[in-house]
């Protein structure tokens, strides 16, 4: 076993969808800040938040109370504008992770062009920088992109799992080949290497089993799958997946 494949392999827990169940009625329930103390108490390593322009689930409000009062990291997901960057310098959070966004998508759909929005996304990826904040480029796995975001300074990127996840049978190897290779130039050039989108437990084990990849971030199949199991026993299962095919035992 290499000294990258016994690193732990940590798990950022997105909350956004308790938002989103809190956000049909109106109220305050389920409570984003409950499940993140839950998630910790699982097993996770740090919570993710996308707090999008509209804020259809998550609010300014949640983003204060969980850099307040939660213990492990939090990844702040946005969109690079200049109301987010002013949200992220007041809360400082761990880190902030730069997604594209449109307002009539249900879900983000892809990865930051970074290489074609260099002059709009540079100098937003440098303020941050020098705030102390990690910053983190949500890419397609494509050595392009990953060349542009070291270029502009990003010291992380998030390989986007979407294609490989919703691939048919025959086409998921070839996606799971591009986010290996992928992972592997990230290593190259120095980035820290994440994924994320659309894991499941089915979906997770190969990507876990990446040695470059230090960081999965999941969200939607943990939320969706606790109606059934909760969420405790959701994250520790998953957190179960990620260790065994990390470590090359069959879960």
């Amino acid at each position: 076993m290499t000294a990258t494949q016994d690193r732990k392999l940590r798990l950022g827990v997105n909350i956004d969808h308790v938002a989103t169940l809190r956000n049909a009625r109106g109220g305050v329930h389920p409570s984003p800040l409950r499940a993140a103390r839950m998630a910790a108490g699982a097993g996770a390593d740090g919570i993710t938040a996308h707090l999008r322009e509209d804020r259809r689930h998550i609010r300014d409000g949640d983003i204060a109370r969980l850099k307040q009062e939660i213990s492990l990291p939090l990844n702040l997901e946005m969109a690079a504008t200049d109301e987010m960057v002013a949200i992220a310098l007041t809360h400082l959070p761990h880190a902030c992770c730069l997604v594209p966004e449109k307002r009539e998508e249900l879900t983000t759909e892809g990865g930051l062009d970074a290489s074609s929005h260099v002059a709009h996304l540079a100098p937003r990826i440098a303020t941050l920088v020098e705030a102390g904040i990690r910053v983190s480029l949500f890419i397609d796995p494509d050595p392009g992109q990953l060349r542009t975001a070291r270029q502009m300074g990003a010291p992380v990127v998030e390989l986007h799992t979407g294609a490989y996840c919703v691939a048919a049978d025959d086409q998921r190897e070839g996606e799971l080949r591009r986010i290996v290779e992928a992972a592997a130039v990230a290593a190259e050039l120095g980035l820290e290497c994440h994924a994320g989108h659309g894991l499941c437990f089915e979906t997770v084990a190969p990507v876990a089993a990446i040695p470059n990849v230090v960081e999965l971030n999941i969200g939607h199949f943990l939320v969706g799958e606790a109606v059934f199991t909760g969420l405790e026993s959701t994250i520790t299962e998953m957190r179960r997946r990620m260790d065994a095919a990390r470590a090359g035992i069959e879960p």
